[in-house]
C-alpha cells in the first residue's frame, strides 16, 4: 500500500500532490483521482494500479485536468548507450480504453532532429507491437499502461539497439554508419548526454520544459546523482570530439563534441546546486 492512499473502489488520496516513495522508484500522486471515474473509468483504474508499478527508473504523473494524458519520464539503463537519460513519453488514452491502447508520442527528440534507435522515430512515434506501430505482440484489453511502460523500458535498456550493418539514420542529417555497431553506440550515447540529459536539465531549470512540475523535480534530483555516469562517459569518447559521425567526407555530416558536453555537464551541475539552495532556503 501506497503511504498516504487509502484502497476501496474510488480510493482516497492525500490533500496535495505528494511523491510516493519506495527503494526503487516515485510515482505522482494526484488528490483530484478520487473522481477519475466521473472523467474515465478504465483510464482511472489503470492510473491507480500505477500507484503500486514497480520498476526502477521509471515516473509517471497524468495531468491534472485531463487523466487520459499521462506523462512518463523513463532513465536509459545502465550499461547502454542510452544511461542516465531522461526520456520524456507521452501517453494519450482514447475514449475506449483499454479496449484500444494508448497512443504514445516520444518528447525527446530535440525538436525532431534525433531519432534514438530504431523504436523511437525524429517524429516522436514509438514503434512497439501493444501499440500497433511494429510487429510484436498485440494489444489486448487485459493489457494496461504499466505493459507499455515496461515495453518502453526494456527498448531503453538495450546495449546495441541498432544492429549491425543497419542503414538506420541516427540523425536525419547522417548517413549510415556501416563500419560496426559501436558506431551507432557512440552516435547514441552523444546524442542522449546532448539532448536527454543537458537540453532536459536546461529546460528544467528555465522552466522551458514539457514535464509537469513533479517530473521536473525528478530530473533535477537525478541528474547531480548520475553525473559522475555522464562525465565518465564523456571523457571515455572525448578522442571523438571534432571527428565526423560517419565515415562520409559530405560536410553537412555532423561532428561529436565530446568537449564540449563536458564543459556544458560542469556548468549545468553548478547550476542545479544553485537552484536547488535556493529551493531549500525558500521553505
Amino acid at each position: 500500500m501506497i503511504k498516504g492512499a487509502v484502497g476501496g473502489s474510488r480510493g482516497a488520496f492525500p490533500a496535495q500532490p505528494t511523491l510516493a516513495h519506495t527503494h526503487e522508484c516515485e510515482f505522482t500522486l494526484y488528490p483530484h483521482l478520487g473522481t477519475i471515474n466521473v472523467i474515465n473509468v478504465g483510464v482511472g483504474c489503470d492510473i491507480r494500479e500505477l500507484q503500486f508499478f514497480r520498476v526502477p527508473g521509471v515516473f509517471v504523473s497524468p495531468e491534472e485536468t485531463n487523466i487520459a494524458k499521462i506523462h512518463a519520464l523513463i532513465l536509459g539503463a545502465p550499461g547502454t548507450p542510452y544511461e542516465g537519460g531522461f526520456f520524456h513519453f507521452v501517453m494519450k488514452c482514447p475514449p475506449d480504453f483499454p479496449n484500444s491502447p494508448p497512443r504514445v508520442r516520444l518528447m525527446t527528440t530535440d525538436a525532431g532532429r534525433v531519432r534514438f534507435g530504431p523504436s523511437f522515430h525524429e517524429n516522436g512515434k514509438v514503434c512497439l507491437g501493444l501499440l500497433g506501430t511494429s510487429a510484436g505482440p498485440t494489444w489486448s484489453s487485459g493489457q494496461c499502461l504499466g505493459s507499455v511502460l515496461l515495453s518502453i523500458k526494456a527498448l531503453l535498456s538495450t546495449e546495441n539497439p541498432v544492429a549491425q550493418g543497419s542503414t538506420l539514420r541516427v540523425l536525419p542529417t547522417l548517413g549510415s554508419c556501416q563500419s560496426d555497431k559501436l558506431c551507432y553506440n557512440a552516435v547514441l550515447q552523444h546524442e542522449t548526454i546532448r539532448v536527454a540529459v543537458c537540453n532536459t536539465v536546461e529546460e528544467c531549470l528555465t522552466g522551458a520544459s514539457a514535464y509537469p512540475s513533479p517530473l521536473r523535480e525528478v530530473v533535477l534530483k537525478h541528474f547531480p546523482q548520475f553525473y559522475g555516469e555522464y562525465e565518465r562517459a564523456a571523457k571515455k569518447q572525448l578522442h571523438l570530439s571534432g571527428t565526423r559521425m560517419n565515415d562520409s567526407q559530405e560536410l553537412d555530416v555532423p561532428m561529436y563534441q565530446f568537449d564540449a558536453l563536458l564543459e556544458r555537464l560542469a556548468q549545468l551541475r553548478e547550476r542545479v546546486k544553485v537552484a536547488t539552495a535556493a529551493g531549500k532556503s525558500s521553505k
